[in-house]
């Protein structure tokens, strides 16, 4: 077949598969992929709604392309709010809670050649991966990356502590994407409410912070009010909601008083 006709079929195929754009998807796996088989198995893929990034291995968030693998949750652009509001305050020793791929913490430490940082997370497939992209992007010197149920193998203090924890509630899981079941469960709900992991980072939050340190974690649209009291009772001060381009609620922050 000519380039014109695999394309076509591209488009067919990822157009069957119930994709929103196949045109725009079919292009951009041809200049990703390009070799006729290799094409062929990745609009196979895409067409069955693995995500673009598994697809591709990448995703570009903030400035610097991510490995991205089903062992960890594929950045999406909104959370890069969250990176946007850390990078307004001060910091030189930052805590990621739930690292995954790494994201949050490794663009931050980009921005901040003098910080250092420790991400940590529950999976040890998903730590490997966060290691090779801050090792791909520069900043592996500066961070460490222990395996951690949120505070329980984290000691010190620190300038900024940062989370996108799993915030979809159970009720909610069968309404998401057909995209989402081929990412980690445990970084997507916390089969409850989806408040549950909030209230062990706000609670443990204090005691992890500096005088005048922030905590700033991603929310989901709802959640804005119910985080933003968590951070509240607490004893955080100068509590904030965020929202993002979309005008959704997405971050809520608050400092430790001085």
């Amino acid at each position: 077949m000519s380039e014109a006709q695999r394309l076509a079929w591209a488009v067919d195929t990822l157009q069957a598969g119930g994709l929103a754009d196949p045109v725009r998807e079919a292009r951009l796996l041809w200049r990703n992929v390009g070799e006729d088989d290799r094409f062929e198995a990745a609009v196979t893929r895409r067409a069955a709604r693995v995500p673009m990034s598994h697809v591709l291995g990448y995703r570009d968030f903030w400035k610097h392309r991510f490995t991205v693998t089903s062992d960890v949750l594929d950045p999406r652009p909104e959370t890069e709010t969250l990176v946007e509001a850390a990078l307004e305050v001060p910091f030189r020793k930052v805590l990621d809670l739930g690292t995954g791929s790494g994201a949050i913490i490794i663009s931050l430490l980009a921005e901040r050649s003098e910080a250092r940082g420790v991400g940590t997370d529950i999976s040890e497939r998903g730590i490997l991966v966060a290691g090779a992209n801050a090792a791909a992007i520069g900043v592996v010197d500066r961070l460490i990356l222990p395996l951690s149920d949120w505070y329980d193998d984290v000691g010190g203090q620190y300038d900024l502590i940062v989370s996108n924890p799993p915030y979809i509630a159970l009720d909610e899981m069968p309404d998401l994407a057909p995209e989402v079941s081929h990412e980690p469960r445990m970084a997507l709900t916390d089969e409850d409410d989806g408040l549950s992991c909030y209230r062990i980072i706000c609670a443990g939050a204090p005691s992890r912070l500096v005088a005048g340190g922030w905590l700033m974690v991603e929310i989901g649209p709802t959640q804005g009010e119910a985080v933003a009291a968590m951070m509240s009772a607490a004893g955080l001060v100068s509590v904030e909601i965020r929202p993002d381009l979309d005008g959704r609620h997405r971050v809520v922050m608050g400092q430790k008083p001085l």
